[in-house]
């Protein structure tokens, strides 16, 4: 369908001055892994060259404005007249979402509507599409019905479930060009059918490496302030959901503690299972041991990462950390950190055993343990490793590598002759 923007308009990507309309579940202030890697490829993209317009769902929550700065960015945002639960609540946000973009985009001018997932989002940015004449991107990060499993909402094969998948499926088939973040997630999109692969391209996870210092030193007051002096510490940083298996974490903790009497444990964040967690800790006699840090501001996580000595990722092995890669294994490496993860296909994607490093059976606390364990004794492996995790990450996993991806999606789904590489005149 041809746009009804005017032909200078249209022209525009044929001059190299690309306008990519994002349309998001939500963003910064929110602090999530979802808002930043949104904010890393938007600061790719511009440093291409391009221009973006942030578009926010009703899932961003009440705002006082439709326009938003935060942090030196502009975020459109999308209010909800009423709020109903349910199957009726899901069509009133994508009714609201779908005319939100319509305006936007006759504002804007967009060259492309790029929608990031849930497909709630996907689908009032494919009807927008259609009635504008726009190519729509489709990036998936995370399928909504497994999603929705995770969260607790439903259960694997239930009719919801199935209804997810389905309506996951109806949008990638449509949309006109898709991209994901990894290749269990690319292989689940091709297993629907209906897909040519060619239509499928990765932007992974990855990091702004000069952002993260090499082996940054613990800060000696903070540490003294959460009782970790002399310790050698296992940590984790991030939120805490049951599929990221800290249970086992402190099961495993139980297990070294009698042989490693000055090894601690270090939470930082929060979660659904925190107060599970600490009932856990007080039940296995580690309280006092187990130091849970609560949530702190995101431009002081590093201070949090310098007291850790041993990253763990325990993630429990589910559909969903199977099929996705997390981000927090790639800031671990960037910053020499080592680390010690469950071998689901998420992390197999990132991790080499022993080479960058240590992976264990996933679900078991005592191949964790002994994962730990073998660190602790061999510690002239150390550097090794560390330097390991660094030349990875820069070498495979930086962000200017992973958006740079998208000249070829956007290539892909614009007019011939409309696009020039890089995106500058």
């Amino acid at each position: 369908m041809k746009a009804d923007f005017p032909l200078a308009e249209q022209n525009r990507a044929a001059q190299g001055r690309l306008r990519i309309l994002h349309i998001l579940d939500h963003s910064i202030p929110h602090h999530s892994g979802y808002a930043f890697r949104t904010l890393a490829l938007l600061k790719a993209q511009q440093q291409m060259g391009w221009e973006t317009v942030q578009l926010t769902t009703p899932k961003q929550g009440s705002c006082a404005a439709d326009e938003e700065a935060v942090d030196g960015w502009s975020f459109h945002r999308t209010s909800l007249a009423r709020e109903r639960p349910g199957v009726l609540g899901y069509a009133d946000q994508m009714q609201a979402t779908a005319a939100r973009i319509e305006a936007l985009a006759r504002r804007c001018r967009p060259d492309i509507l790029h929608a990031h997932s849930p497909v709630l989002n996907a689908i009032p940015t494919l009807r927008a599409g259609r009635r504008l004449g726009l190519p729509v991107v489709y990036e998936m990060r995370a399928s909504w019905e497994d999603a929705a499993v995770d969260s607790g909402v439903t259960t694997e094969g239930s009719l919801r479930y199935r209804l997810s998948r389905w309506l996951e499926t109806w949008a990638l088939r449509r949309a006109d060009a898709i991209t994901t973040i990894c290749e269990g997630l690319r292989g689940d999109i091709l297993a629907r059918g209906g897909i040519h692969q060619g239509k499928v391209r990765i932007i992974p996870n990855a990091v702004d490496v000069e952002t993260f210092a090499y082996d940054p030193p613990a800060d000696p007051e903070l540490r003294r302030q959460l009782g970790l002096e002399g310790c050698t510490v296992l940590g984790f940083a991030g939120s805490f959901y049951g599929y990221e298996g800290l249970d086992l974490l402190l099961e495993a903790y139980a297990r070294l503690l009698p042989r490693h009497p000055r090894l601690r444990v270090l939470l930082v964040g929060g979660g659904p299972q925190e107060d599970r967690l600490r009932e856990q800790a007080q039940a296995l006699g580690l309280a006092g041991k187990v130091v849970f840090a609560g949530r702190v501001p995101h431009d002081a996580v590093q201070r949090y990462y310098g007291q850790i000595d041993l990253l763990c990722y325990p993630r429990k092995p589910i559909r969903l950390t199977d099929l996705v890669t997390p981000l927090k294994p790639l800031e671990a490496m960037a910053q020499g950190k080592l680390l010690v993860a469950s071998d689901v296909g998420g992390h197999r994607e990132l991790i080499r055993n022993r080479y960058n490093g240590i992976l264990f059976r996933a679900g078991d606390a005592r191949d964790l343990a002994l994962a730990v364990e073998s660190l602790l004794a061999a510690p002239e492996s150390w550097e090794r490793l560390r330097r390991a995790g660094r030349s990875f990450v820069e070498r495979e996993r930086t962000w200017a590598r992973s958006a740079a991806t998208y000249r070829a999606v956007y290539r892909d789904v614009l007019p011939p002759g409309s696009f020039l590489a890089g995106g500058q005149r």
